[in-house]
């Protein structure tokens, strides 16, 4: 059975019976009809995916996996921060009149820096450490910068990733291994959508830099399940369980910058039937 299966339904099992409750609290997140968002929440949940294994989707209902990477890629490659330039319409609440959502997420991406190499954005400066000092302890990004948070119409929530290279005894190449850094997370909307899109990728930036995938551990600091989610929770995590899919790259992309939803493939992809409908908090 998938193994990312395990941990979600841990992870909500120990939410649900041993975290704390907002409820009554003063909290910023509301519902549509004005109602606060209360959440049972729980501090510090640190989840490992081993992707040399498998790819981390789970199978109790259905992860849209492409549409997460092009998420992913409007963020890392695009370094965009309008939703013009996003197929899907998840980031439509935050968006203005013009598109924009703000300095945030991608903007900071694409934000060039003075490094003693050169000038270099944040994906860029990965790149270019993981090809020419895998062993460096200082390859991270972090797009949580207080000084633009006023002009973030929201402040990043998947905010930091810091990646890691290891040598594994007996293989000639270098294994990627990376932690994502969260501070808040809703977790039926949201969990397995981040963990597979940077699964993804870990998966492209490993390619590009001749390596081969390890860990991705996943550190959120505030995970919660909205009141009006318990109920869906419940009887999600008491589903049948199926194996994880499989997962392949296109082998002929070398350059980060190519990578298009058409280079993934996934299949054997069996899953529960798919939870539509579910209010979002704002």
């Amino acid at each position: 059975m998938s193994y990312a299966d395990k941990i979600f339904v841990d992870m909500c099992r120990d939410i649900l019976e041993h975290g704390t409750s907002t409820e009554g609290e003063k909290v910023r997140p509301h519902w549509e009809d004005g109602t606060p968002a209360y959440t049972i929440k729980q501090f510090g949940v640190v989840n490992r995916y081993d992707l040399s294994k498998e790819f981390p989707a789970i199978t109790l209902r259905k992860t849209a996996i492409k549409t997460c990477t092009e998420e992913m890629l409007w963020i890392w490659q695009r370094k965009s921060n309008n939703i013009h330039d996003l197929k899907s319409t998840v980031w439509d609440e935050w968006a203005d009149e013009s598109g924009s959502i703000g300095k945030a997420y991608g903007y900071q991406l694409g934000v060039k820096h003075q490094y003693k190499e050169g000038m270099f954005d944040q994906v860029d400066r990965v790149i270019y450490d993981l090809k020419n000092n895998p062993f460096s302890r200082r390859i991270m990004t972090n797009i949580y910068v207080h000084q633009d948070l006023h002009e973030m119409h929201l402040y990043p929530c998947a905010y930091s990733m810091t990646f890691n290279v290891t040598q594994k005894k007996g293989h000639d190449k270098l294994t990627l291994n990376a932690i994502l850094n969260q501070r808040s997370q809703d977790v039926l909307a949201a969990n397995n959508w981040n963990v597979c899109q940077y699964a993804v990728l870990v998966h492209m930036l490993a390619q590009v830099c001749d390596m081969e995938v390890g860990e991705l551990v996943h550190v959120i600091a505030d995970a919660h399940i909205y009141d009006r989610h318990v109920p869906i929770i419940e009887e999600l995590i008491q589903r049948e369980q199926h194996p994880a899919p499989k997962f392949e790259l296109n082998p002929d992309i070398k350059d980060f910058y190519q990578f298009t939803t058409d280079d993934i493939k996934v299949t054997d992809y069996i899953t529960g039937e798919q939870v539509k409908n579910i209010p979002i908090a704002i």
